[in-house]
């Protein structure tokens, strides 16, 4: 059950804009940093690092896209169709 809870915040996370969120990284830094014992202050730490997550997310994904095209221009790699993403394309038949 924490999984699929888990899994729906990431697929919450994933549909936000990194330029957006990335505005917002200053403040939860600085509120971070101005310790309370209040739930405030924990959801301003769980507030920056979901941001600092997707902006690392982003760059693994840049980088390793880059290398893999690197790795095609050089004849290391053939170009393969990219994995669907999500659920499948299912598609029912009725008999």
């Amino acid at each position: 059950m924490i999984e699929k809870v888990l899994e729906k915040i990431a697929d919450q996370v994933l549909a936000l804009d990194e330029a957006s969120l990335s505005t917002l990284r200053a403040k939860y830094h600085t509120r971070l940093q101005h310790f309370d014992a209040t739930k405030d202050w924990e959801r301003a730490v769980i507030i920056y690092f979901i941001i600092n997550s997707v902006i690392t997310k982003n760059n693994m994904f840049n980088d390793n896209i880059k290398r893999l095209e690197e790795q095609r221009k050089r004849g290391n790699l053939k170009k393969t169709p990219s994995p669907r993403v999500g659920k499948p394309h299912l598609t029912l038949i009725k008999k």
